[in-house]
């Protein structure tokens, strides 16, 4: 890295860090550090909900993901709109009525203490186990390319953001979304037109996506199977339409609803019309956005048909094979690599019609290397914890973008690390105070001191820190936290729902239901062949949401059942 890129990085972190204590100062009622005031405007909640949900991860593994399969991945997000509706008219006014701190406050009040418990203990462990894999999977990415240290990496994403989010609380978190967001939007926007300038300097517009169609990368939507053995039915197949739009809106449902990173985001607003007008702007923004990171993604795989990519975009891959057994497989593959690269670019700098058809035949040639590859890292031992997709954009970055715009787009990584692990902090001390630290002492929350909260959210911190910088004795870090959400979040979100709209069903019931229904979720994902061939299908994440969510509210409509029939009798 230049100098000036250093200059740029490490001036944008500490400018965050700093208006961020100086703007949340004198922060000393427990009530304004974690409420915020209760003041905020809309278009900061419509930030600060964006920056929450948008990691480190969305800036390196979408991109990467763009480049390998195209738009597909923003399927995932469909079920936003829907649910952002729901939450707006239904779990909103609720929340704003009984003046509450936290999700799980309600619960206690609808049902019992033991399920509000349960219920904030959930997502304690959830959002805990996210908030170390926040720091840590970026920090790995980062090590492995730029090469630098994996602690220091930690270290400095971790004790910045534990800096203003214990001097300023919530009100801190939402404040340097806004600059955090600004950065974020600048970086993508200049990698974008960057592409777009070697792109048109190469092949011209055109040409460019006409590969970008040829080669399925501009399929938005995916009409599955409805089949439930074939290969790429409804459930087993990962982004489609219907798990989109139905397992997606139990997912976002569930997160933008109960999980309190989300909620404390918007419980700050000035009024109902003022959080409903952040929230619609989250839903109209947030679908756009993922198309356009996913389409930053197919143009970086269009440039690198004109540039020479590496063999392989996982640096100690290729020093690890060069090393083995396997050095002088790779050496031949390296060798076809470059062959089917340099035939595929000149195919495409001709002026010939069906040059783009051409280079599509040898472009399927370049990936069956590329499966070769992986499989002699397969036979020689290796074990990646992160995808080779995930290195994609950042090694793009690293080798060709001007000395400045680098230094600006790591600020984009650190800086949305930064902010998805404020907002996790945040709450979890949040929760830890509201639902068991104050509830245990009776406290008033109005005549108290934030020392407490603060001390929580230190405390959640070095827990964060410390779990990333040992979880390299742990695998595919990155892949859980696609997953880990959908773990919890169904039962969640069936607690939540059976609370709003059934008053039949009382505390005993659903506290049971939820923790069979929890039971049955972990056993789909630990057991996954298992129930693939009792299902005669896999069950891909997304519809572990509406599994556990579907299953907490039929059972305990018949635990309930069952317990009214036995009284009466």
């Amino acid at each position: 890295m230049d100098f000036l890129d250093w200059i740029v990085l490490l001036t944008t972190l500490l400018a965050i860090t700093g208006y961020g204590i100086w703007k949340t100062r004198g922060k000393k009622s427990e009530k304004d550090f974690i409420g915020s005031g209760s003041g905020t405007s809309w278009w900061v909640i419509g930030l600060s909900i964006m920056a929450t949900q948008a990691s480190a991860i969305t800036f390196l593994s979408t991109p990467g993901l763009g480049y390998s399969t195209g738009l597909v991945f923003a399927q995932f997000y469909f079920g936003l709109p829907i649910a952002i509706i729901i939450i707006a008219y239904f779990f909103l006014p609720v929340f704003k009525r009984l003046k509450v701190y936290t999700a799980y406050e309600y619960l206690e009040s609808r049902f019992d203490l033991k399920t509000r418990w349960l219920t904030a203990g959930l997502f304690l462990v959830q959002r805990g186990l996210a908030a170390g894999i926040t720091i840590y999977a970026p920090s790995i990415i980062l090590t492995k390319i730029l090469g630098w240290s994996l602690t220091f990496n930690i270290l400095l994403i971790g004790i910045l953001v534990i800096i203003y989010t214990v001097s300023g609380g919530t009100d801190a978190v939402t404040q340097t979304h806004k600059q955090q967001m600004a950065v974020v939007f600048m970086g993508m926007f200049s990698a974008f037109f960057v592409l777009v300038y070697y792109i048109n300097q190469d092949i011209g517009w055109t040409k460019a996506m006409d590969m970008a169609k040829i080669s399925g990368r501009l399929d938005a939507i995916i009409w599955p199977d409805m089949e439930p053995g074939s290969d790429k039915n409804v459930w087993s197949s990962r982004y489609n339409i219907w798990s989109g739009i139905i397992g997606g809106t139990f997912l976002m449902l569930s997160y933008f609803g109960t999980d309190q990173s989300q909620v404390q985001r918007y419980l700050s607003g000035r009024s109902i019309k003022e959080i409903r007008t952040g929230l619609f702007f989250n839903a109209i923004v947030k679908i756009p956005m993922q198309y356009f990171i996913l389409f930053i993604g197919v143009l970086t795989f269009i440039f690198y048909q004109t540039h020479l990519p590496p063999s392989h975009f996982d640096v100690q891959l290729k020093d690890h094979l060069e090393n083995s057994s396997q050095s002088e497989a790779f050496a031949s593959l390296k060798k076809e690599h470059t062959i089917a690269f340099n035939e595929g670019k000149n195919m495409l700098m001709s002026d010939d019609q069906g040059s783009v058809t051409e280079w599509y035949r040898v472009n399927e040639n370049e990936t069956k290397i590329k499966e070769k590859i992986n499989e002699l890292a397969i036979a020689s031992g290796y074990e990646s914890k992160v995808k080779e997709t995930d290195y994609i954009f950042i090694t793009f970055i690293t080798d060709f973008l001007p000395i400045g715009l680098v230094g600006l787009l790591l600020a984009v990584i650190f800086s949305a690390a930064m902010s998805s692990t404020a907002a996790e902090l945040n709450a979890l001390a949040t929760t830890t105070s509201i639902d068991f630290h104050r509830r245990i002492k009776g406290a008033d929350i109005h005549n108290s001191s934030a020392r407490p909260a603060r001390l929580f959210t230190l405390g959640w911190g070095v827990l964060a820190i410390t779990f990333a910088l040992f979880a390299s004795m742990l695998e595919n870090l990155v892949e859980a936290v696609n997953i880990l959400g959908s773990l919890f979040y169904g039962t969640i979100l069936g607690i939540f729902l059976v609370g709003f709209g059934i008053r039949y069903v009382k505390g005993f019931a659903v506290f049971i239901s939820a923790i069979i229904a929890e039971l049955v979720v972990i056993a789909f994902f630990l057991f996954k062949d298992e129930m693939a061939m009792i299902l005669n299908t896999e069950v891909e994440f997304l519809w572990y949401n509406a599994i556990g969510c579907l299953l907490v509210i039929l059972i305990s409509l018949g635990i309930q059942w069952v317990t009214n029939t036995r009284l009466q009798l």
